[in-house]
């Protein structure tokens, strides 16, 4: 099969493509025959050098892939209310730039009635990542208010949609007027350009001065002194990255006294029956919004797989809103 391979640490030009022998699906494992694999931050980190896949996964970057079940044992497919054919998307630990991947079966969710397969290849790590650390971790309720820092990215754009069909006000921190209103667009409340404002007085502003009750942070770094700022009486601070940096000070007599709660996680190095649960929890919670429309596909440019390095380099450029998708497959290949 042809996959796209990281030739050594470096720029986008280091992803190149790779013959690789087709995976096999041990036990609790599927293949699936991808569609299209979706790009994300981590991939970037990947290849870079600076974010090594765990123990056990794919050399290959790639943690989330839509497409066609096309092997798997048949009893352990049944268990899972699959068949060889059926349109799934999935979150894997590595291996996602390539025509064949494999997953584990608890992980593979199947694909949204609604969506095709390419729409779906950028659903299951905004998904997996925005449940377990906004409602799961951060414990967001109908009626509070979350802050979503990077409202245009991939997670923002899920955090968003999936916060406001939970019946959550959402505020957003974006870099652009065009930004800011594109994540209005998606149903925020407030949107606060945080090269123009300082979003701690914007925030404390939009909710007369009582501030809000989680936060979900890819920065980290210096903003962690700020968001603590942000926060409400019992907030929570959620962080998911750290681009801006792994080493924060903040005034921790203002944890105290507001009494917050600081958390965060990743998602890749964590067990499959860890996963499973999240996926099973989108399966009860998540996909049935999506599938009435109140969650929707917001993908900002597709990428034929050979152009892994453009789609790094755009994704690098800052310039996207929503999800960055490689197309390996436009249909099956019975159809």
């Amino acid at each position: 099969m042809q996959a796209i391979a990281i030739t050594a640490p470096g720029g986008p030009e280091a992803l190149a493509l790779d013959e690789r022998p087709l995976p096999q699906p041990g036990p609790g494992e599927l293949r699936i025959r991808v569609a299209a694999s979706g790009v994300n931050r981590p991939d970037v980190l990947q290849r870079k050098g600076a974010y090594p896949p765990p123990p056990g996964a794919s050399d290959l970057p790639g943690l989330e892939v839509a497409g066609w079940i096309d092997a798997g044992d048949e009893a352990e497919l049944q268990q899972a209310g699959f068949k060889r054919g059926d349109a799934v998307c999935a979150l894997v630990a590595g291996g996602g730039y390539a025509q064949f991947c494999v997953a584990p079966i608890a992980q593979c969710l199947p694909v949204p009635a609604g969506w095709s397969t390419l729409d779906a290849a950028g659903l299951p790590e905004t998904a997996f990542t925005v449940w377990h650390n906004v409602f799961e971790r951060g414990a967001l309720e109908a009626g509070q208010t979350l802050l979503v820092h990077g409202g245009t990215s991939g997670i923002g754009v899920a955090a968003i949609q999936m916060a406001k069909a939970m019946g959550a006000r959402v505020m957003v921190t974006a870099g652009s007027a065009e930004k800011c209103a594109a994540c209005l667009a998606l149903g925020a409340d407030v949107a606060i350009n945080y090269r123009e404002v300082d979003f701690v007085a914007a925030v404390r502003a939009a909710t007369d001065g009582r501030g809000v009750d989680v936060i979900l942070d890819m920065v980290a770094g210096d903003y962690v002194a700020r968001d603590v700022q942000c926060l409400a009486e019992d907030g929570r601070l959620v962080i998911i990255a750290v681009q801006g940096g792994t080493q924060a000070a903040f005034d921790a007599g203002l944890v105290l006294r507001r009494r917050l709660t600081l958390t965060g996680s990743t998602m890749r190095a964590r067990s499959v029956a860890f996963k499973a649960g999240v996926a099973q929890a989108l399966r009860e919670r998540v996909w049935p919004l999506i599938e009435a429309g109140r969650i929707r596909p917001v993908t900002a440019r597709v990428f034929e797989a050979a152009d892994a390095a453009a789609a790094h380099a755009y994704m690098e450029s800052g310039a996207h809103v929503g999800k960055i998708l490689l197309r390996w497959h436009r249909q099956r290949s019975d159809e």
